[in-house]
């Protein structure tokens, strides 16, 4: 049986990204960094809580320990807690808005990936998806006409960029782990106050199909629900 572990799970994409997955057989363990509200998303879906704020190293490790000792491993990551930052104007964004946003966005995979390397390691199969965005592509943001290329958020989409990076690169260096980014697309979340035009099912179709793929599965890719997306 394969079992997954989610950052940010307690709600909307990561929760139906849960709710998906249970459904499709994998013992699912919530991660979250509120505990009430991680708690009760995980019972709500049948699965396990674990209290995880990626910010912190402290509770990463303490969230990789508690996983050790109740499950032994998992198979799959998905790094999907994220934040938007600031919704004001860019001549008003400072270096403490960009350390929170990145702090979350990008170091956060990376603390947390450091953390489950090894138990992910352990399994026959190891899949990592992150949880990317169209709106850090330079393609999708210089393409007329789409919705990326008129929203402005220059910290968010920076942070996403750096996540699609982070991934190939990781794809790179381990070829024996299997590493892609997702894109939600325009999804109605409270990211954008559930405007987009997608449901929360259609924002997670790349993410589990990502976290379900098979041994000749891809790795080093970025796509959302229609198939690979430009850089």
């Amino acid at each position: 049986m394969t079992t997954t572990f989610i950052t940010g799970a307690n709600k909307s994409l990561g929760y139906e990204t849960a709710r998906r997955l249970i459904e499709a057989g994998h013992t699912v363990i919530v991660g979250a960094r509120d505990a009430q509200r991680g708690a009760a998303a995980a019972e709500a879906l049948g699965a396990r809580f674990v209290q995880i704020d990626v910010t912190d190293d402290a509770s990463v490790a303490a969230a990789a320990d508690d996983i050790t000792a109740h499950e032994g491993g998992i198979d799959v990551l998905i790094n999907n807690a994220g934040v938007f930052g600031p919704h004001i104007p860019a001549d008003q964004l400072t270096a403490a808005d960009a350390t929170t946003v990145f702090d979350v966005n990008v170091v956060g995979i990376v603390r947390v990936t450091h953390a489950f390397l090894p138990m992910l390691r352990k399994s026959a199969h190891p899949v990592i998806v992150n949880v990317s965005s169209g709106m850090g592509s330079f393609t999708l943001t210089h393409e007329a006409g789409r919705i990326e290329a008129k929203n402005l958020a220059p910290l968010y989409t920076a942070s996403k960029a750096a996540v699609t990076m982070l991934t190939t690169q990781y794809a790179k260096s381990w070829p024996d782990v299997k590493v892609n980014a997702a894109d939600p697309g325009y999804t109605a979340t409270d990211f954008n106050g559930h405007s987009g035009p997608q449901t929360v099912t259609e924002g997670t179709d790349a993410i589990v199909e990502l976290a379900t793929i098979g041994t000749d599965g891809p790795t080093g890719t970025f796509r959302d629900r229609h198939g690979e997306l430009g850089w």
